[in-house]
């Protein structure tokens, strides 16, 4: 599945009109996508069916449906809850879905903050996330009668070589290594801003004590992220840095060992979930020569001639790394289970430098490209490496039948719109994941998934068609939102600044 170097005409999923349409449209790019006749309802669909063998925090999750985490920008600069987030927290409530896994990526530091308005998980800020798991909860319970099979996690984040902590337009990046492309991309220009070793320690202490913050204020699990090139996402694929962090596999995942540990031994019996890019690429930039005037290119792979072996990530084939190697990944939930976790959501790559491997989209961000290949591509890639990761934790399982393997999140649905339901109940009832994990398409369309499962049907205007404005604004120093969709984003000034921006950017 490598880029195709030759222009293509895009098939929108919302012209192809019958699932048969859809089907047919699959097949003709080669994919194995799954995808049923029907959406079914009731205790018929496997979209609605409890996990039986597992529970968090005491309960049992409600069905298969999952919301993955999603940063809004729009927090206080204290790292404080806002309406704004209060609005989006009550939306997870209201969706249907019985993990919310992470809510949004809060910073366990403020040097570790995405922007200057990303939550952080700090003492002072305990009555807000108190507030915003307490949104969910009543929010899930008035509009489905209980919340005792409704589990709220929190992500807890360093963003690493994305920290922007003080200005939404000056990076100020911490990494676990040079990157020979990724340093000039994000202002990486001295050795000064690698972590060093004796730096990681307090790093360690971040994270415990944001657990045990996480378990005050009621939360039911934490994950701890390793996903989108973020912090320990980046540890892992360290493998040119020297030291006890760097080099071997087990340099490498020394610290979510160490995490895990600590958060153990302070007696914190909060549960453990873990997000993880499963595979990656080398960065993607839009290729100037096939761009249409005003517009940007399609994506291609930067050049990577003067660093091969490719040695500078996960998951990723170090001879031909626009394709991905699983022998890692799987030694990593392999770990995982060993070390007790409890929810292993999967994704891919990063949004700031290969955002088509990990959100398939028909309309680039402003930092992006244009698709270079039918975006189904990169929906069936994913889908079918969380297939492939299943199935070795269920041959794990056999080896190990006392260690509980854990629930397996997939990704990458969205792009699917009219047909992710089909597709995704395939996806459960067949095994190839437990859960389907959805983003941003549920900040248009929050009640969904309640639709699909009891309806049968979508309100198929509220669909998302994947315009990338939720992250071309804050890529501009704007809120995240649907701007397209939701009319409390489009009564808001941002929208039209948003308009402004698309415009002079080409997207």
């Amino acid at each position: 599945m490598s880029p195709n170097p030759t222009p293509f005409k895009l098939t929108r999923v919302a012209s192809l009109k019958t699932v048969a349409d859809f089907r047919a449209h699959v097949a003709g790019l080669g994919l194995n996508l799954p995808c049923e006749d029907a959406i079914a309802t009731g205790p018929d669909s496997p979209l609605a069916r409890p996990i039986a063998d597992l529970t968090v925090n005491g309960k049992r999750i409600g069905n298969r449906w999952a919301i993955h985490p999603m940063e809004g920008w729009d927090a206080t600069t204290t790292g404080g809850v806002t309406d704004e987030v209060r609005r989006r927290w009550q939306r997870f409530g209201l969706s249907g879905a019985k993990v919310i896994y992470g809510g949004e990526a809060m910073a366990i530091r403020p040097d570790g903050r995405a922007n200057p308005n990303q939550l952080m998980i700090l003492e002072e800020n305990k009555r807000d996330l108190a507030e915003i798991c307490e949104i969910t909860v009543q929010a899930h319970r008035e509009r489905y009668g209980s919340a005792d099979d409704l589990v709220i996690g929190f992500q807890l984040t360093h963003s690493g070589r994305f920290c922007k902590p003080t200005d939404k337009k000056r990076m100020e990046p911490r990494v676990a290594f040079r990157h020979p492309i990724l340093d000039r991309k994000f202002n990486v220009t001295s050795d000064s801003q690698i972590f060093a070793d004796a730096e990681i320690d307090e790093l360690i202490q971040c994270y415990i004590r944001a657990a045990k913050i996480a378990r005050d204020v009621g939360a039911d699990f934490v994950d701890i992220k390793h996903c989108h090139g973020y912090l320990l996402h980046e540890f892992l694929g360290a493998h040119t840095r020297p030291g006890k962090y760097g080099g071997s596999f087990e340099n490498r995942t020394r610290i979510l060992r160490e995490v895990v540990a600590g958060i153990r031994a302070s007696g914190n019996s909060i549960d453990l979930g873990v997000r993880l890019s499963a595979f990656d690429f080398v960065p993607f930039k839009p290729d100037p020569t096939r761009a249409d005037p005003g517009k940007l290119g399609p994506g291609i792979p930067e050049d990577f001639s003067h660093c091969l072996p490719y040695r500078y990530g996960f998951g990723v084939n170090a001879d031909h790394p626009i394709d991905y190697d699983l022998t890692e990944p799987f030694k990593f939930v392999e770990l995982c289970m060993q070390l007790g976790v409890k929810l292993l959501d999967l994704s891919a790559g990063s949004p700031y430098y290969n955002p088509h491997i990990q959100r398939p989209a028909a309309y680039p961000p402003s930092d992006g490209y244009q698709p270079a290949h039918d975006p189904l591509i990169d929906v069936a890639r994913q889908i079918n490496v969380v297939r492939q990761i299943k199935e070795h934790l269920d041959r794990l399982r056999q080896i190990h039948p006392t260690l509980p393997a854990p629930v397996v999140i997939g990704t990458a649905y969205s792009y699917l719109q009219e047909y992710l339901p089909h597709v995704a109940q395939s996806a459960v009832r067949h095994g190839w994941t437990d859960m389907v994990g959805l983003g941003r398409v549920v900040l248009s369309y929050p009640e969904m998934l309640a639709d699909a499962t009891t309806k049968g049907v979508l309100a198929t205007r509220f669909n998302c068609r994947t315009f990338s404005d939720c992250t071309t604004g804050p890529r501009n120093g704007l809120i995240s939102g649907c701007y397209p969709l939701d009319e409390y984003y489009k009564a808001k000034p941002e929208y039209h600044q948003l308009k402004t921006i698309k415009k002079a950017t080409g997207v």
